[in-house]
């Protein structure tokens, strides 16, 4: 039957449908798109890095990467990779011993957060900051100039950034008393060290912020980095919203990991912890991979043009 836009209505052309879809993987496996599937929206955020001790710096927060749109096969399985918080490094100090592990989504790789640093005499040391998908903070009494010694984040880049720096010596002399920088944040770098008297940065810097995303339909907040450790009775840097450590300080303060499948780096531990003990390291928080695949619904109308009806019955698929 012909109808006013020129289109006419098939008798048993039955509309197909899809609801959204939210998949939520905090451990390693494997995403099978539905058959409808052609796009997805994707959150892949690394492991968290874990930080050292002795006024360390906060850990670096895990890459965060997101993008809607992106393409897709149908009926078809995508190895997920979610990678792990980095350790707490409380042996020896070691440059990357703390590093977060990579998240993996399709072709998608988000990067590890880099280690924060620890007590140094001198610098470069192989106690240094580590690069990641956020940079870790510098470790304390360094010989950085001021503003430097942390770890660069969005390493390896990626566009839009996977996150940021982490953050340096405060200020004062090489050598001086001075807390772990706050390792770099999805939403922010991580701050300095924090002073006292224009010389002496004893207290640690606060972790950068992370990121917000509503991918499952309210706002969370990921991927924060580590607070820095305070030295010599300096006080803690709060962790980065979104998951990160608080480091150690004065007051009873101590180090806490960061919080496991948001990618937030650790804390740093202090030098000396306000008991005597406690200058040890914290874990990150392990990475997470969500991804959405939108709501479909195929021939919704029933109304089909005059080509698409050949088609169909040339095909033997008009009935």
């Amino acid at each position: 039957m012909a109808n006013a836009n020129g289109g006419i209505l098939g008798k048993s052309n039955v509309p197909s449908a899809q609801n959204e879809i939210i998949s939520t993987f905090n451990a390693s496996g494997t995403f099978t798109t539905a058959s409808l599937t052609t796009a997805v929206e994707y959150l892949v955020i690394a492991g968290g890095a874990g930080t050292q001790g002795s006024c360390g710096g906060g850990g670096g927060a895990g890459g965060y990467r997101t993008a809607s749109n992106f393409s897709v096969s149908a009926s078809t399985g995508y190895s997920i990779t979610v990678g792990a918080g980095g350790p707490a490094n409380n042996t020896v100090a070691a440059t990357n011993y703390g590093d977060g592990s990579d998240s993996v989504f399709s072709s998608i790789t988000s990067t590890g957060g880099g280690s924060g640093g620890t007590f140094q005499a001198a610098a470069p040391t192989a106690s240094a900051a580590g690069d990641g998908g956020s940079g870790g903070g510098v470790g304390g009494r360094n010989a950085d100039t001021a503003g430097n010694g942390g770890g660069s984040g969005n390493t390896p880049s990626t566009s839009p950034s996977q996150g940021n720096d982490g953050g340096g010596r405060g200020g004062g002399g090489a050598g001086a008393y001075c807390g772990g920088g706050g390792g770099g944040g999805a939403g922010a770098v991580g701050g300095h060290s924090r002073e006292t008297d224009g010389t002496n940065y004893i207290h640690g810097g606060h972790g950068g912020a992370g990121t917000a995303s509503s991918i499952t339909g309210s706002s969370v907040t990921r991927a924060g980095g580590g607070g820095g450790g305070g030295d010599n009775a300096g006080t803690s840097g709060n962790g980065g919203s979104g998951g990160g450590g608080r480091g150690t300080g004065t007051g009873n303060v101590y180090r806490t990991a960061g919080t496991v499948n948001t990618g937030g780096g650790g804390g740093g531990g202090g030098n000396p912890a306000p008991t005597g003990k406690d200058v040890l390291g914290a874990a990150g928080g392990s990475g997470v991979v969500i991804i959405k695949e939108p709501a479909v619904l195929t021939n919704t109308s029933g109304m089909w043009t005059m080509n698409a009806v050949y088609t169909a019955v040339v095909g033997s698929n008009w009935t």
